[in-house]
């Protein structure tokens, strides 16, 4: 049966007033699975309207009101896990049981840990030299927030925003695409049944034209974006003078020392590479490998690639699903297809899988003798494939990590801990990770782009969501 959804806007469920809606299709089946409604500038007018009067509530809540709220959040999602989980592979095509649960609960672990952060989130006496006066400072919250999420984490990405944004008293509006928006929306239930003020949470899918009237409109304060540096870059240009949190494209290099423990860093290189089917920020992009080891580990990973098992992301075998959409599929066609024109030599895969009820099925690849400039290189695949390049020593993968635009989440293996500071202390990453994935993630970690590049900037801590205060008193002119 097809799902009529319906919009969270102001704590109520509406059909909105737009007069447009989206034929929401499952890249698992090709199937008709929801019909989701478009809202209009006057929807989204009322969803500003209501934040605004949410967060003014919000803002005087002891931080230990805050914290309850987002706890009942939380248990109010508990028992709905499997169900989101459901329609997040759904919709997305993230196996569900080798992925999408474990996402759908480590998603609610945001507002867990924005309960505790947020308790220990203080301000500070700051001496002055005059001894009669008092300085101190205050987090206040900023105010509504715009949260602008993407397709590949329909969920886990939207609450990254939402937890810490409501803890420190923020309203927050999020905006995920229309094609996957169906689990998101279920999860507003949670937020309903938990008693959050009306307003405080909306839920707006669609696309760039929705996106655009909330980045411009002058009731939003601040600006959380995750997604394509391309499209962050038109945020930017058009937003204003508001506080934002960018995490844009990566192009995750993993490089393997001539001392690297191959056997892992084969496994986990193939791991970061058709996790999600490859369409994560810090997937396993390219690996830079030594030469000295380079033919070994092209063994290893060959071998490696047993561990994908390409099939329905609903059966409890399969470890990896379908892409997502057409135009990532077509992406991996263009940068496959100009690789092996300019001579890399595909070991596994290679193309599109048959057999399948879409044609977003592809199989997992590996390409070795990649060109350093092929855009299989540089640019974000987000797809599953493992382009393998040569180094002739530490320096020149060093060099080869950091010609790129990108600096997202970076691993490195080796056996030396001098080595590891080493390559840390020069590969340019928001994050290097060390005898691990580039899909490593936990929800502590502060996660961005490293300066200098066009990943963006803030790391979505809880500090990022509210405005220091400073009061001065003057002791001696009181009374």
């Amino acid at each position: 049966m097809t799902e009529n959804l319906e919009l969270y806007i102001a704590g109520e469920w509406t059909e909105g007033t737009g007069d447009q809606s989206h034929a929401l299709r499952s890249p698992v089946t090709g199937e008709h699975i929801a019909n989701v409604p478009l809202a209009s500038p006057a929807d989204i007018d009322r969803a500003v309207q209501a934040a605004r009067t949410a967060t003014e509530e919000m803002r005087y809540w002891s931080a230990f009101e805050r914290a309850e709220m987002c706890l009942r959040v939380a248990a109010a999602i508990e028992p709905l896990i499997e169900e989101i989980a459901r329609i997040q592979t759904l919709e997305q095509g993230k196996p569900y049981h080798a992925e999408s649960l474990a996402d759908i609960a480590e998603a609610n672990q945001y507002f867990y840990n924005a309960a505790e952060d947020v308790k220990r989130l203080a301000g500070e006496v700051i001496p002055t030299s005059d001894r009669h006066k008092r300085m101190f400072t205050f987090r206040r919250p900023v105010g509504v927030w715009a949260a602008i999420t993407p397709w590949n984490f329909p969920v886990t990405i939207p609450l990254e925003y939402v937890g810490p944004g409501l803890a420190t008293g923020n309203a927050v509006i999020v905006k995920p695409p229309e094609f996957t928006s169906w689990a998101l929306l279920k999860l507003a239930q949670a937020i309903d049944e938990a008693g959050v003020p009306k307003g405080a949470v909306s839920i707006i899918p669609g696309g760039p034209s929705i996106g655009q009237y909330l980045v411009e409109h002058p009731g939003i304060d601040a600006i959380g974006y995750t997604g394509s540096s391309a499209t962050g870059r038109k945020i930017l240009s058009s937003m204003g003078i508001k506080r934002s949190i960018m995490e844009m494209s990566g192009n995750g290099p993993t490089i393997v020392a001539a001392d690297a423990n191959l056997d892992a860093a084969a496994s986990l290189a193939v791991y970061g590479a058709y996790y999600n089917a490859g369409q994560v920020c810090c997937a396993t992009e390219r690996v830079i490998v030594l030469d000295e080891v380079h033919d070994e580990f092209v063994e290893l990973a060959a071998k490696a690639s047993a561990e994908v098992v390409l099939g329905d992301p609903f059966d409890e075998k399969t470890t990896m699903g379908p892409l997502n959409n057409e135009p990532t599929a077509a992406k991996m066609d263009r940068h496959l297809n100009e690789a092996r024109e300019r001579g890399a030599k595909v070991i596994i895969g290679g193309g599109r899988a048959s057999g399948y009820p879409t044609d977003l099925y592809y199989d997992f690849t590996i390409v070795d003798g990649v060109p350093e400039d092929s855009a299989l290189s540089q640019e974000e695949s987000f797809g599953p494939v493992l382009p393998v390049l040569k180094a002739g020593d530490d320096e020149e993968a060093v060099a080869i990590a950091n010609r790129s635009n990108l600096g997202l989440q970076a691993a490195v293996f080796t056996s030396s801990l001098a080595k590891a500071f080493w390559y840390v202390d020069r590969v340019r990453s928001g994050t290097v990770v060390v005898n691990d994935s580039t899909d490593f993630w936990e929800t502590f970690q502060p996660f961005g782009g490293a300066a200098g590049t066009d990943t963006g900037w803030g790391r979505g801590r809880i500090e990022e969501f509210t405005d220091l205060q400073t009061m001065v008193i003057d002791l001696s002119n009181a009374r």
